[in-house]
This record gives structure tokens, C-alpha cells and sequence, in this order.
């Protein structure tokens, strides 16, 4: 297992003006790759798909491989990857379209760890059906959610359960085969937010038991779109709303209006970027990706624990991330609520390392944090202990000279 911090860092035009970037959570850098198989893709013919000319072919082409990379990406079937233009935009399609089987007396259970997006979309579409919607929480102490604390709101009246792969704001791992294995002997289906989940570590959709799993290629190296995976046997007996012309065909039944084409390519690409991160990797791509994650989980669980140990000798420092399976990403909360005023001086001084509540609202309200949230560390492919250590002087700097 092979991680050239050095090779991977050379990759990523943006690393040139000498900044250090923990905002991964909210969006990563990308790498050349990336960004020439966007400008490839629109320097060569484009037009709608189909078989005939030079433009139809390409775009078509494009198409195909990007659900391929995905599937790979994420252990599923490129026949049920949806493209849309977000995650949040893909969860409230589904919300919708699976509320028209709701009725009153049905219920959705929703958690308060997650972000907004694997929220609101259930609660506002549960709403408009009657349906009732029942909150799991979470332990604000340790930041875990288990299947025991899900276990208490599943019976046969529930019609989906929404959970997240990991904690955007403090990048707790809930135990998601177990929570599907709970939510599935209920009758229920399971929607997986994964988009914090996917940047940090390998995804088998089907071994999470997830019924609909979305993730945001911005989130790991590829251009602003979102990806969503399911059975195409399910997507096939589903009905969303769409134009009347539309092809009813799986899964571009789902995809409303002319597909980016250039950020396809770009999501193809970061695909195989990540496949590439540990170069002594062998095999299919799916075979790639599993082992380069591993390699890359070892590099960030190492940031991590270099950060946290600087951290614990800190004084009026906070760190709110403390599950014991997690992400590597931190949120501090300093003495005196002057996260905000951290957030300056590091952006001051070279570093991105972002305040707020990243819209997890509930879950930054349920930690006692209200809607401020504190400041959150994210580490990415290209992190190094350079930055690690730079993120840590200007911290102890700014709590120094507070």
C-alpha cells in the first residue's frame, strides 16, 4: 500500500498559491485530470445523445461511462445511477415521488445527525401526504447513533427510513447495515445520505442494504452535480413527475432536462483519480478503488490523530467529533464562542478552515451549539502534515493571543 502525498498534492493547480485546505467537507480542490476532461469534453462535438453524428456519439459515450464509474465508486448497478444537479435536488425528486404512496397513518423516521438535505425533503413531502414523522436522536455526549437508537421509532407503519453514511458536522459513521437490516424487516425503505461518507472511504451500497444512496462528486475531487444509486427494479416501479416527450426508460426517467455533459466527464475522471491514489494498486477499477481507499484512510486516520493530539494540549479548545467509528473531520468549539473570529485569523493566514453549522442544523442545535456550530477541520486526499502542523501553530497562535 503506496500514498505519495507528494505526487497527489502536484496534481491540484489550486495547492500552488500555498494555502492549506480544510473545507473538504463543504467542496475539494480538483485535480488536473479533472479539470482537462471537462475542457475535453467541450472541445470535442457535443449535441444531445443518440448514434448518428460525431456529437451524439460523444455525449452518449460520456453518459455510459459515467454511470460506469459511479457503479464502481459505490459497488452498484450502472443501470440505477441517476445524475442530477445535486444531492439535494436528487433526495427531493425522490421524496416526492415516493410520497405519492404515503397516506395519513404512515410514518418516516428522520435523525438529527443529519444534514438538512436528508431532512427537510422527507418531512416537507411527509407533510403534504399527512404521513407523521418521528426524530431519531442522537447521543450529544459521544456523537454516536445506533441502531438502538433507530430501533425505537421502526414499526409497520413506517414507509422510509432517512439516515446518513457519516456526519458532515462531526463525522460520525452510524452503523447503516444495521440500521437498513431494522428499517427492511419493517417493511421500510432506506434513504442513505453519503455524501460526506463517500470522500473518505470505500462504499458497498449493496452490503449497507441502502434502497437509495446519494453522493456529490464536488465532494471528492469532480465537478457540482450529485449522483444517486438504487435498484433499477425499484426505480422502474416508481413514477416521478416528468415531461411528457421524456423517455420513460431507467433511470432517465429521473434525470429532467439534457444531462451535463463536461461534468460527467469530470465525474468519470475523479473516479478514476481516487483509483489512482495508490499507484501500486492492481486489477478492475472497482478492485483499484477499494484499495486505494484504504490507502487513503490510513493517510487522513493519521492527519487526524497528529491534529487531535496537538488539540488536546490546547487550552479552551473543544473538539465536539469523538464516535468512535468517524470521518476525519473535527469541530471545535472555542471558550468564549470566538469560532468565528478563528475562522478569520486562519483565512488570514493561509489556512481554510471554515465556521458555521454546514447546514446540519439539528444536529449542531442537539450538541447545545444552537445555530452558530463551531469550526470544522475536514481533511482530503491532498492534506498534508505540513498543513496538519500549520493548521496547529496558527490555532495555538490565535488562542495565545486571544
Amino acid at each position: 500500500m503506496t500514498y505519495d502525498i507528494a505526487a497527489i498534492r502536484a496534481q491540484f493547480p489550486a495547492l500552488k498559491n500555498g494555502h492549506a485546505y480544510f473545507d473538504g467537507p463543504g467542496g475539494t480542490q480538483t485535480p488536473q485530470p479533472v479539470i482537462d476532461a471537462i475542457a475535453d469534453a467541450l472541445a470535442n462535438p457535443l449535441a444531445n445523445r443518440g448514434s448518428l453524428t460525431p456529437g451524439e456519439r460523444n455525449a452518449e459515450a460520456l453518459v455510459a461511462d459515467a454511470r460506469q464509474a459511479v457503479a464502481d465508486l459505490l459497488g452498484a448497478d450502472p443501470h440505477g445511477i441517476v445524475f442530477g444537479r445535486s444531492a439535494t435536488q436528487l433526495t427531493y425528486d425522490i421524496s416526492r415521488t415516493l410520497a405519492k404512496r404515503w397516506r395519513p397513518g404512515d410514518e418516516i423516521v428522520v435523525t438529527r445527525l443529519d444534514h438538512d438535505a436528508n431532512i427537510r425533503p422527507w418531512v416537507q413531502a411527509a407533510e403534504r401526504a399527512g404521513a407523521t414523522v418521528r426524530w431519531a436522536d442522537f447521543d450529544p455526549d459521544t456523537g454516536e447513533l445506533t441502531a438502538a437508537h433507530l430501533r425505537a421509532f421502526i414499526s409497520d407503519r413506517t414507509r422510509l427510513v432517512a439516515v446518513t453514511a457519516a456526519s458532515n458536522l462531526i463525522g460520525t459513521r452510524p452503523p447503516v447495515e444495521e440500521i437498513t437490516e431494522l428499517a427492511h424487516a419493517a417493511g421500510a425503505l432506506v434513504h442513505v445520505d453519503g455524501v460526506h461518507r463517500t470522500a473518505h472511504g470505500a462504499v458497498d451500497v449493496r452490503r449497507l442494504g441502502a434502497d437509495f444512496y446519494v453522493c456529490s462528486p464536488y465532494k471528492f475531487l469532480g465537478p457540482h452535480l450529485g449522483a444517486l444509486a438504487a435498484d433499477p427494479a425499484l426505480l422502474r416501479d416508481l413514477r416521478p413527475d416528468k415531461l411528457l416527450p421524456a423517455t420513460d426508460a431507467v433511470p432517465e426517467r429521473f434525470e429532467l432536462g439534457t444531462l451535463p455533459y463536461e461534468f460527467l466527464a469530470g465525474t468519470t475522471a475523479a473516479v478514476d483519480f481516487l483509483a489512482a491514489l495508490d499507484p501500486d494498486a492492481q486489477g478492475t477499477r472497482r478492485e483499484r478503488l477499494l484499495a486505494s481507499y484504504d490507502a487513503l484512510e490510513a493517510h487522513e486516520d493519521a492527519l487526524r490523530d497528529r491534529i487531535e493530539g496537538g488539540l488536546a494540549g490546547l487550552p479552551g479548545v473543544t473538539v465536539r467529533s469523538r464516535a468512535a467509528e468517524r470521518t476525519p473531520t473535527l469541530l471545535l468549539t472555542l471558550e468564549g464562542g470566538r469560532e468565528a473570529a478563528a475562522y478569520a485569523y486562519l483565512a488570514e493566514h493561509g489556512i481554510s478552515a471554515p465556521a458555521g453549522s454546514f447546514y446540519a442544523l439539528e444536529a449542531s442545535r442537539h450538541l447545545g451549539l444552537g445555530d452558530t456550530g463551531g469550526l470544522r477541520i475536514g481533511l482530503a486526499p491532498y492534506t498534508s502534515a505540513d498543513d496538519a502542523d500549520r493548521l496547529l501553530t496558527a490555532l495555538t497562535d490565535f488562542q495565545e493571543n486571544r
